[in-house]
Parts: structure tokens; sequence; C-alpha cells
């Protein structure tokens, strides 16, 4: 729900902010106070692109942002995760106008793009009149609202499971027999290709092995001259050898000690680098012991780097990575002499899951028919109620072109309306007017208000060509909404405003310099004197006034 709204130096608002709450509120104020203006204000939030003239004049730039609770919203959660947008329990959405016509858009801190903005706006707002934010002139939403209302989610997961098998199995299938052409050919060049990486034989870790044999024999010689170095100099050069040195010193110091044992230590650390040195002379004996300078391993040695380069270079990788080639190659091999055995079985599978597809998917249809019969009668009864006498409401249910399989089957939904006793349904954007659109709307809402997924609605001009006693239902409909789902309502009519859980008043204020407009939230003595306004009159009367919360204590009641 939308918690917050903060508004910098737009159209002729200075500043403005506003907390919300859940439930009913109703947006009153004279003609041109500029309710309008906190509408597009959320728009621009919503995505609608901006221009110039929305900087307030005098002003350099604008700045719209509105906190939103999205808690119990999952699939805003998820998209915010997508996007690495995400936050805990709140989203901030932001817009940043500039007197050049330039805007920025923000969500939770991030800049984003405008496109970003809209997608997610369409899951937070709804509104309902002539604005381009209503989704319910989409196909995805008319499906969407039907298959809730019927409870059709199992369904439709079970569904897509199914359709997401058999498009993998079909494509795989698609893929083989289309292989089928030149499979002879290929086969001639992977038997090759197999057979020489075979004969080969390569092993895990070989090449790697193999390199690190190659350098020690070919540097063999120098190796073994380095080691007899160092042994003859550290062990074998009789009294010159670092050994001899070290006990020669190790001796002298020992008895030294014996006169002053603060030489013991140094007595100790002699003692000990000849220990070393003794195990080191044994390492390089051992070394040279276990070093190979036989001619003919460093022959096949050579020979089977070379070959191992040869081949990596004809398939064009690296040495280390021939054996995975190899693998691959078995693998494809493998396939293609079994090819004819695959693609019957692929075959078979992509059958048996188009079978199953259009069980389910008929299923679901035969569901749905069902499902809108009962929405087509609730609704147009609806609509009775909402000063749309004769009006009918119809869900045309038909299928896609082809009947091509889809995720959420094979039906193509539309809503239809008439308006008018005795006239055909037409599509709903083609049909409405955008008073009319707005109570089907409100209709559609009320009846399946349970299954919503948007919980914020806005209903603008709602009361528009009604009064008197259809006044007061719309505003009870409106009411009974609120007490599921955030509802907003521009309204001219105090039928329809004395029914609000909450009351906000929209006020222009004018002086010689410039003009702003003003929004209040009303406590109940402000909202007895707007009700009071509205009821019309040059002069409020006593009568007037008792009237006005007459209706509000009923309202409430």
């Amino acid at each position: 729900m939308l918690n917050h709204i903060r508004i910098r130096n737009f159209a002729i608002i200075d500043h403005l902010d506003l907390e919300f709450k859940n439930g009913l509120t109703a947006l009153t104020g004279e003609t041109g106070a500029g309710k309008s203006i906190l509408l597009g204000a959320l728009g621009l939030l919503l995505g609608d692109r901006a221009d110039s003239d929305s900087v307030k004049s005098g002003s350099s730039k604008a700045e719209i942002s509105a906190e939103f609770d999205i808690s119990k919203l999952k699939p805003v959660q998820k998209w915010l995760q997508e996007k690495e947008l995400d936050s805990e329990q709140d989203c901030l959405l932001r817009r940043r106008l500039s007197s050049d016509g330039r805007s920025r858009a923000f969500i939770n801190g991030s800049p984003v793009p405008l496109q970003d903005m809209r997608e997610l706006g369409e899951m937070l707002v709804d509104i309902h009149g002539q604005h381009e934010h209503q989704s319910l002139m989409k196909p995805q939403t008319q499906r969407q609202l039907l298959d809730d209302y019927a409870n059709h989610g199992a369904q439709l997961e079970k569904l897509k499971a199914v359709y997401q098998q058999w498009k993998k199995t079909s494509t795989e299938y698609e893929q083989l027999k289309n292989a089928a052409d030149d499979r002879n050919s290929r086969l001639d060049l992977l038997r090759y290709q197999v057979n020489e990486l075979d004969e080969l034989g390569l092993q895990e870790n070989e090449y790697r092995q193999l390199e690190e044999e190659h350098k020690k024999l070919a540097n063999a010689g120098q190796l073994i001259e380095t080691c007899q170095t160092a042994l003859a100099a550290l062990y074998e050069s009789d009294d010159a050898s670092i050994y001899s040195q070290l006990a020669n010193q190790a001796s002298r110091i020992e008895t030294a000690s014996e006169t002053d044992h603060q030489l013991s230590p140094a007595n100790e650390m002699l003692n000990a680098a000849m220990i070393q040195v003794e195990e080191t002379s044994g390492l390089l004996r051992d070394y040279l012991s276990s070093i190979d300078t036989d001619p003919e391993r460093f022959k096949e040695v050579d020979e089977r780097t070379g070959l191992i380069h040869d081949l990596a270079r004809k398939h064009r990788v690296e040495p280390d990575q021939l054996l995975g080639v190899h693998q691959q190659l078995a693998e494809e091999l493998d396939n293609l002499d079994h090819a004819d055995e695959n693609i019957s079985k692929l075959e078979a599978e992509t059958s048996r899951l188009q079978a199953e597809y259009i069980e389910l998917a008929q299923k679901l249809s035969s569901s749905r028919r069902k499902k809108a019969e009962e929405l087509n009668k609730k609704i147009s009864k609806a609509m009775q109620t909402l000063s749309m006498t004769g009006g009918r409401f119809e869900i045309e249910i038909s299928d896609i072109e082809n009947k091509k399989f889809t995720t959420y089957g094979t039906d193509n939904i539309e809503f239809k309306v008439s308006t008018n006793p005795g006239q055909p349904c037409k599509l709903l954007a083609k049909t409405a007017s955008g008073g009319e659109l707005a109570r089907i709307s409100l209709a559609i809402q009320m009846i399946t208000a349970q299954q919503g997924r948007i919980p914020t609605l806005i209903f603008d001009e709602v009361d528009s060509g009604v009064g008197g006693g259809t006044a007061e239902i719309v505003g009870q409909h409106l009411r009974t909404l609120g007490e599921s789902r955030q509802v907003f309502c521009v309204t001219h009519l105090p039928q329809v405003a004395s029914q609000a859980h909450h009351h906000m008043q929209v006020a222009k204020l004018s002086s010689k310099t410039e003009t702003i407009t003003q929004i209040n939230a009303l406590d109940q003595k402000q909202r007895i004197e707007e009700i009071s306004r509205m009821l019309g009159g040059v002069e409020i009367t006593k009568q007037t006034r008792a009237h006005a919360k007459e209706m509000l204590t009923k309202s409430q009641a």
C-alpha cells in the first residue's frame, strides 16, 4: 500500500507531504483546485513521461517520491530481487524533473530506466478512469482476474510445468530430426576424430605430468651438475666442506661454553646447522640417484607431448582441454549412432506431453467458461446499481489462433461490455466512456476484491454522470472495497465522500504573485464543513451542516 508521498515544486504545488492509511480515502475540492495534479504526480512515479511544464514556475527542478509497504507483496519482492533493487519491508520510488525537460527515475535509491519504474508501478497502483495506468485494459490482466477469481493457481502451475517439458522435448526432437539429413557425413568425421583420440589414450592430468617430466629430462645434465657441486661443498670435500667447518667451530664453541655458559645457545645452534647440512646432503644424494638421464625416455616424452600438441591444435583447444573434447565428441558419436532410437523416444515423449497439455488446457478452459458465466452475471448485476441500467458485461473466451500452446493455456480472453439496453457487447476499451469505464472497473473490483493482485486502487471521477441514490450506492461499494484494499476516490459528490474512511481536501490558494495547491487531511468537524460545501448553496446553513453530519454518521454506522 501507499504509505507516503512527498512533492516539491511540481506544477502549482510548492511542497507537500502526505501520509496515507488503508481503507477508502476521498479526495475532494472545488473544480480547478488541483485534484488532478496529485494524480499527475503519482503518474510520474508510475512511469509517465514528463515535460518541462511539470516543474513549478521559477524552479529549476521538481522532485516526487513515494513510499510503499511491500511486506505482503511477494511478486513485487521477487521483481525487485531479480533487478537487484530489493529492500526488506518498504519500497521507495523517486522521480526528479528538470526545467529543461530531462528527468531521472530511482527505485530504492538506485537509478533505473523509466520502463523499470513503469513495470513496478503497474504492480503497486491501478488507476481507474481516463488514465493510461488502467491495467484492466490489458488482456493479461483480464485473464489473471478470471483465473484469480476461479482459484486456478494450482492448475496453471501444473500446466506451465507440462508446457515447459513439452517445449524442451519437442525442441530436442526437431533438432535431432533436422540433423538426420547430414548425419552420415557427420558420423564419418566423428568416428575418425574419436578413433584418433582413442589411440592417443590421454589420461587425466597426463599432459601436466609429461610437461614436468620433459622439463626435468631436458635439463638433467645441469641439474646433476648443480646437485653434485652443492653436495661436494656441503659435505664431501674433506676438511673444506661446510659440514667440516661447522663441526670444527662447534667443537671450539663447546669447549668455550664450559668456561661461559652464555655460549651454550650458540653451540646448540651450530649443532642444529650441522644436522640440517647432513640432512640436505642426504636429500641431494637421493635426488641424484633418482634423476633419469635416459635419452630414450626423453625421446618418448618429447614425441608424446608433440602428439598431444598437434591434436590440440587440430581441435583448436589447449592441450589440457583435449580430454574434455574427446569425451564430448564420443558422446555426440554415441547419440548419432543411436539417433533413430533417440528420435523415436523423443517423438513418443513429445506426443505424450502434448496430449497431457491438451487435457490440462481443456480442463482449464472448461473451468474458465463456467466461472466466466458467474462473473458475467455478478458484474452485470453490479452495473445496474451503478447507474448503468440495462448494461451487460461479458467475458468472451475463444481459442488462440492455431490453438498455439502457451504457459497459460490455449484461451484468448477478452472483456466486453454493453452500456445501453439492446446494444451488443463490444471490447471494453472501445465502448465505455471515462466515467462508465471507472464504474465498470469498480463493479469488477467489487466482485474480485479478495483475489486482487494490486494493493492500491485509485478511482478518478467514478461518480461522473450519477447522483442521488446511485451516488450513495457507488460510495457504499467503494467503502466495502476499502475494507480489503487501499482505495482512493476523486469525487465531487457528498454521497460518495461521506462513505470514506479518510477524507482529504484539495484547495487552491492565490496571492498577487503566485497560486499554489494544498492538500489537507480533515478531522470530523472539518469533514462536516466540506460535505456541507459539497451539498451546495451559496450559504451553508444549520440544516446543511445537520444533513452533512447525518450522512457521515449513517456511513460510519
